[in-house]
């Protein structure tokens, strides 16, 4: 009898011992589950919040772009000095702010304007690429830079016929992963990627030289702003632009004492009348805009782009996109 009682109280011993460590177990996976949830509630409290901390930048973008005199683009537009501005935003939100950007995209090349509607190459645009290319910014060879632009025409072009060292469907079909030429229009830049020639350094850079991709976009006509292009852009003009040529059309341009209304103020800095630049190659007014809004509110952080179209006071959004 005795030792019976003794062996209960040992089970009931063990059996206590293991119902008090479970409960610890199942207490610290409550606690972490709890802790888990209360993060993740903070963390959809914050995204929210910053969602329309950065919906807030785009709205002030848009804002500023519809009073803006559409007649005429430049540095001296208040859409350009938002980002200089936008530290005044922490004022609006509990621990939070916005950094906006908005980018003229007539500033760059519109790669979609080197095939005319017949399926040819337009000549004046191919000859910006081409100095664009072989610039001793990007450098790369001619020949491979026509190379390059043959196979930018044949993934634009509608037919299926290969321009010279192009490439149509036989080339993209016979890669390990196959695609088609999509013998279209561009319908993004990082489409570009897809096609024959084009390697990510070249796209993107590399420590020694700048990427295509800061210079081009999809949208336009082909004009090229002037009064907002980067000085690659600039350079890639005329045969006849240098250095110092385009330090004096940006001290010009800088300067909001002067009239950036005509295309030929660029002679005026220039001081000459001769017609450096094809007329048909620039111009002073832009219509697409890239908007780039990034919320802050303590250590997180949240990026919408847009591109938007404006149309005297109509402003029309192509592209969202929220990184």
């Amino acid at each position: 009898m005795i030792e019976d009682l003794k062996d209960n109280r040992g089970v009931a011993l063990i059996l206590t011992i293991s119902i008090i460590g479970l409960i610890v177990i199942l207490t610290l996976q409550f606690n972490n589950s709890m802790r888990t949830e209360l993060y993740a509630a903070m963390h959809l409290h914050n995204g929210i919040g910053l969602k329309y901390i950065a919906r807030s930048g785009f709205n002030c973008a848009i804002a500023a772009l519809h009073e803006d005199d559409s007649a005429v683009d430049s540095f001296n537009d208040t859409w350009a000095s938002l980002k200089e501005y936008s530290s005044y935003s922490s004022a609006f939100f509990e621990n939070g702010a916005f950094e906006v950007d908005v980018i003229d995209l007539a500033g760059k090349i519109s790669i979609n304007q080197l095939v005319d509607r017949e399926g040819n190459y337009n000549t004046q645009q191919k000859d910006l690429l081409l100095r664009l290319l072989t610039s001793t910014e990007i450098n790369i060879e001619m020949d491979e830079a026509v190379d390059i632009l043959d196979a930018v025409k044949d993934w634009i072009d509608e037919d299926n016929e290969v321009t010279r060292f192009g490439a149509e469907d036989s080339f993209y079909q016979g890669l390990d992963t196959p695609y088609y030429c999509r013998n279209s229009h561009l319908e993004s830049l990082d489409e570009l990627l897809l096609i024959k020639g084009i390697t990510r350094e070249l796209f993107y850079g590399t420590e020694e030289n700048p990427g295509i991709s800061s210079y081009l976009t999809i949208y336009g006509d082909g004009r090229v702003n002037i009064n907002t292009a980067d000085p690659l852009v600039l350079k890639s003009l005329s045969v006849d632009m240098d250095m110092e040529m385009i330090e004096e059309i940006m001290a010009y341009r800088e300067d909001d004492k002067n009239d950036l209304t005509n295309t030929s103020w660029y002679k005026t800095a220039l001081g000459t009348n001769e017609d450096i630049v094809e007329l048909e190659l620039i111009t002073t007014k832009s219509s697409y805009f890239e908007i780039i809004s990034i919320a802050v509110k303590d250590s997180i952080s949240r990026e919408n782009r847009g591109v938007v179209m404006r149309d005297g006071k109509s402003i029309a959004h192509l592209s969202w996109e929220t990184l």
